[in-house]
């Protein structure tokens, strides 16, 4: 059961990133690029705790995740800090 919700969040995650990534090139509001690369990082996140827990069970990723998650918040990060609009 563990194994289907790790699938959905990173399933979940990848379409949150799709949809504020679309939404970017239609309106082109900067806030919408930094959310959506936000999800991007955040998604591949939620791959590597999903490989981690089910696949690679022999070696721990946990490093890797928390990275992948710190740096998918840095665009986020920066867009909320420094764009003015």
């Amino acid at each position: 059961m563990a194994k289907i919700i790790y699938a959905l969040c990173a399933l979940t995650s990848f379409a949150c990133a799709f949809l504020l990534l679309r939404s970017y090139i239609g309106n082109k509001y900067r806030l919408l690029l930094w959310s959506g690369l936000c999800f991007v990082g955040l998604a591949i996140s939620n791959l590597l705790l999903v490989l981690d827990k089910t696949t690679l069970v022999s070696q721990d990723l946990s490093t890797f995740r928390l990275l992948a998650s710190l740096v998918a918040l840095l665009p986020l990060l920066y867009g909320l800090i420094w764009e003015d609009k």
